[in-house]
């Protein structure tokens, strides 16, 4: 019974399969938003919005000559009558249009509180703040009443707005824009007028102009901020080739009693955050040579950053490089010149499609605006033809008008006269009937025949045409223009600071725990064995280095992880899990710690009797999960690094737990970045599978006349070079039995003298 009495639209869509309806509902929301909300039309550069706001404020009578208003009558009849939405985001797109920091040519004059450059949507509630349109926003308005745009119901039917302002401009390129719609985006930066007019100019004369030659007028883009465009030549023209790319900026500064004095930041760039920015940096001591900075914007200078460095020593070049490198002093812009075409379509276009597209928009306005002139000089030429009949047969018209019951129909057939001419002859006052008004009369019909004429030929002669259109940008131009603002010029690519550019080279001592947990003490003559550790925890190593040197750690993996000393907790706690630093595997543990220069070499090897050399920068590592650097295979394990001296006269040293001694060139291993190595000692299989299998215990780098000391529980042994010959071999064989009471190693020790004689 409830479903005979449903709509047949509401049954019809009860009919239709939900992903058909869900699908189209989508489509049309896109189109929506693409066409009606978010993006521009190339026409007068404005979104829906913007558009409703100057309508609205110039049927307010809010024009440039006018007083200001409250914003809120505006925002109210905007939504009352063109545009229903919500009145906050209604307030804030009028509040952008009356920033001198967002756009280059406001719309809007604003009184009061409409935010500023550290914080645009700081600006009042609307009840506070006045407003009308600014002198620029004639453009828009000049033509409105003089048919040259088509009008269309507003949103109830009750009222009429125009589709499109007959823009006497190219608002989207000399404001710009920005918008984020369904599936397409917009953002189009800003540029001076005048340079766009003297553009625009050159393609009138010149259909067949391009990109080239067109940026001979149009430097670059212009932004409301004197910060300079970097961007080079050829980018700024790949740019206005495909529609897309990027435009980077950088704040102007000049130095001032050795201070850097920031006076223009990039577009949309805070004071606020990039003091954040800078003083977040000296708080992690990236940059010891500030000693300052201060934030000295006010109402007299809206941008005065000023940064003090602590002497007159410090490289304000560099420095600027790494502040223009680090924070928003450099900032870079995305260009996406998205619009709605005269088509009604979106799309990307080039500078030369926009500026084309435009000035056929601009023709059509101005042919619909003379064709609207020439109409009502017709019409007024015609009231006067029939004005002028009645003077010369005045008694005539005043006999019909006094005698006759139906005076138009009488006046039409005596004299021939149309309906209007006839109204218009009834409609003349007493007073008008002196021969001072024939002669006016006259003079304003030739008046009029002459602006035809002069309408005809500019209708009728194209090249009549253009020049009409070129003065009216040229006299607008004249007008509403000004000189550029954003500079362009070529700089070099700014580069940051590496932490050794700004640290304070100092010794350090690096302490692990056997626990994991690492700290860093200044320098070298700490003592680690009277360091506290938590309960159950004790000293694992105690690596000397330098705060500016890198260390790696070693784990039981065979992987090596990096850290600088200087991001290392200070050794007045008990420091910081080596975990919070970097991501070693659960059943990993860092067993050794590394720090060289970079060409240092060093012998790695395990205790299966495999080894290789590797240098120090191939250990180096910036993930934080590190790299495989030694292959480790069935439980074996990584046995200490060791420096090399020299490559061509050190030894090596290969000592197994079952006293076998092997003495060889160092120059038989080979250099290698990561891997297993080669084979460094024989171990025969046997020995592996024993019930206490033979493992490679030490592995030392033997240099040239080193003593070897070998410490087997109280004994010593003592081989001088000399004596060293007995347990030389090559790589890879079995070695030499240590004599019987020195074959249960502890410890080997190597005196290094300069010569065999000592």
């Amino acid at each position: 019974m409830m479903k005979e009495l449903l709509p047949s639209a509401i049954e019809d869509y009860e009919k239709i399969p939900f992903q058909d309806f869900a699908t189209k509902a989508y489509l049309n929301y896109s189109m929506y938003v693409i066409l009606d909300r978010a993006l521009p039309h190339i026409g007068d550069g404005l979104k829906p919005v913007q558009r409703r706001i100057i309508f609205s404020m110039s049927q307010l009578g809010l024009l440039s000559t006018a007083k200001h208003k409250k914003s809120a009558r505006t925002v109210g009849d905007v939504l009352g009558k063109f545009h229903p939405h919500g009145d906050s985001a209604c307030y804030e797109a009028m509040v952008l249009m009356a920033q001198p920091f967002s756009l280059r040519y406001p719309l809007v004059d604003g009184q009061g509180n409409f935010g500023d450059p550290n914080d645009p949507k700081s600006f009042a509630a609307m009840r506070y703040t006045e407003s009308k349109l600014s002198k620029y926003a004639d453009i828009f308005l000049q033509e409105l009443d003089q048919g040259t745009t088509d009008w269309v119901p507003n949103f109830d039917g009750t009222l009429e707005e125009p589709s499109l302002l007959p823009a006497r401009l190219p608002n989207l390129l000399l404001n710009g824009s920005t918008g984020i719609a369904v599936g397409m985006a917009t953002s189009i930066p800003p540029h001076n007028l005048r340079e766009v007019a003297n553009a625009l100019i050159h393609l009138i004369d010149n259909e067949d102009s391009s990109v080239e030659k067109l940026c001979r007028f149009i430097k670059g883009p212009d932004f409301p901020t004197e910060a300079e465009i970097i961007t080079p030549t050829q980018e700024i023209l790949d740019m206005y080739q495909s529609g897309m790319g990027r435009i980077k900026m950088r704040a102007r500064y000049h130095v001032e009693n050795s201070e850097l004095i920031f006076t223009a930041l990039p577009h949309h760039a805070s004071t606020e955050k990039i003091y954040e920015q800078i003083a977040a940096q000296m708080e992690d001591k990236k940059l010891p040579m500030i000693s300052d900075i201060r934030d000295e914007s006010d109402h007299e200078e809206s941008t005065r950053l000023v940064i003090i460095p602590k002497s007159g020593r410090v490289d304000l070049n560099a420095l600027t490089d790494h502040l223009f490198a680090t924070t928003d002093l450099e900032k870079s812009f995305p260009v996406n010149m998205n619009m709605i075409g005269v088509n009604g379509k979106p799309q990307v276009k080039n500078l030369l499609t926009f500026l084309t597209e435009w000035l056929e928009f601009r023709a059509g306005t101005v042919r619909k605006k003379l064709n609207f002139k020439l109409n009502k000089i017709n019409e007024r030429l015609h009231i006067l033809d029939g004005l002028l009949i009645a003077f010369l047969n005045i008694d005539e018209v005043i006999r019909i008008i006094r005698t006759s019951d139906h005076p138009k129909k009488d006046l039409i057939k005596a004299f021939s006269l149309s309906e209007a001419q006839a109204q218009s002859i009834l409609d003349i006052r007493l007073r008008q009937l002196a021969r001072l008004e024939e002669i006016r009369l006259k003079a304003e019909k030739k008046d009029l025949e002459s602006q035809k004429d002069s309408l005809e030929i500019i209708l009728g002669n194209e090249t009549f045409f253009k020049d009409y259109i070129k003065e009216e940008i040229r006299s607008d131009a004249k007008e509403y223009g000004d000189k550029r603002r954003s500079p362009l010029k070529e700089r070099k690519e700014a580069e940051k600071f590496s932490l050794m550019d700004v640290m304070d080279v100092e010794p350090v001592s690096v302490i692990l725990s056997k626990k994991g947990w690492i700290r860093s003490a200044k320098g070298h003559d700490i003592n680690p064995m009277s360091v506290k550790f938590l309960s159950g925890d004790s000293l694992l190593e105690c690596l000397r280095t330098k705060n500016d040197k890198p260390v790696v750690f070693l784990d039981n993996m065979g992987r090596a992880y990096m850290l600088y000393p200087h991001s290392l907790p200070s050794a007045r706690g008990n420091g910081e899990p080596l975990t919070g630093h970097l991501s070693i595997q659960p059943n990993a543990h860092i067993q050794y710690m590394l720090s060289a220069e970079n060409d240092q070499y060093f012998l790695m090897g395990s205790n299966n009797g495999y080894g290789f050399i590797v240098k120090f920068e191939d250990l180096l590592t910036h993930f934080k999960n590190g790299k495989a650097v030694v292959s480790l295979k069935n439980d074996h394990e990584l046995l200490a690094p060791d420096g090399i001296y020299d490559l061509e006269k050190d030894n090596i040293l290969a000592l197994t737990n079952k006293g076998r001694l092997l003495i060889f060139s160092l120059n038989q291993l080979p250099y290698l970045k990561k891997g297993q190595g080669n084979k460094i000692i024989s171990i025969p299989e046997k020995e592996k599978l024993s019930p206490t299998p033979e493992l490679l215990k030490f592995l030392r780098v033997l240099p040239e006349h080193a003593h070897i000391i070998i410490h087997s529980g109280k004994h010593l042994l003592k081989l001088s070079p000399g004596n060293q010959q007995d347990y030389s071999g090559m790589r890879g064989q079995r070695g030499k039995k240590l004599p019987r009471p020195y074959m249960n190693v502890d410890r080997v020790e190597l005196i290094k003298v300069e010569n065999a004689d000592r």
